[in-house]
């Protein structure tokens, strides 16, 4: 089995320790040896496993270490993506044994990517890297997606979307069909897009429209 790490000390990163537990269940694959995470100190520990370092400790790795960049917030996620240096840290892919692809053969994924329990991926879908289905969520047919895209439980994104890069769409939240998302757009809880939306705003309501700080 080959070595894996979760990034993170958040709720999130406990419930990919139980994903890597459920994916070997289903067919042995991965040997958890711990957490990294900047907020911890070296050796503490929780039900799941100890901290072993951040990423200095990281990028010293001497051997191939497969990590996992489990933290919910995109921005995070892309720091400390390009934080890692260390050409011994690989980012797998993770798929909770129950995904659905309805056609495997015209969907493709990037590197770093957790697809948690429950989601259903249509056809002619195009996945970056470094994004987060955090269960439950059905992506609609030619759905393309960026990378360090974060998508809460119970996600519904449409036909023919397509999102750019480091883009959060909150618990229960729905895009309509055919819509261009950018960059950097943050989508409220429970949600419905309708329309086009500028980069870096938040959009709240049904329909969503553009919440002013």
């Amino acid at each position: 089995m080959k070595d894996i790490a979760i990034y993170g000390g958040g709720g999130f990163s406990k419930e990919v320790a139980c994903l890597i537990n459920r994916i070997n269940e289903k067919e042995p694959t991965w040997n958890f040896i711990g957490f990294f995470n900047r907020d911890s100190k070296i050796g503490e520990a929780n039900k799941y496993g100890k901290v072993l370092g951040d990423v200095p400790e990281l990028n010293e790795w001497k051997s191939e270490l497969n990590i996992v960049i489990a933290i919910g917030n995109p921005e995070s996620v892309f720091k400390v993506a390009n934080e890692i240096k260390n050409e011994n840290i690989v980012f797998p892919n993770l798929f909770a044994p129950d995904t659905v692809f309805l056609d495997k053969d015209n969907i493709t994924f990037g590197k770093g990517n957790i697809i948690c329990t429950g989601c259903l991926f249509s056809c002619n879908v195009s996945i970056g890297d470094f994004n987060i289905f955090n269960g439950m969520i059905n992506i609609g047919h030619d759905v393309t997606v960026g990378d360090f895209n974060s998508l809460m439980p119970s996600v519904r994104i449409a036909g023919n979307v397509s999102i750019g890069n480091r883009n959060f769409f909150g618990v229960s939240s729905v895009v309509l069909q055919q819509i261009k998302i950018g960059n950097r757009v943050r989508l409220g809880a429970s949600s419905v897009l309708m329309t086009k939306v500028k980069d870096g705003n938040t959009y709240m309501g049904n329909p969503a429209t553009i919440l002013k700080f």
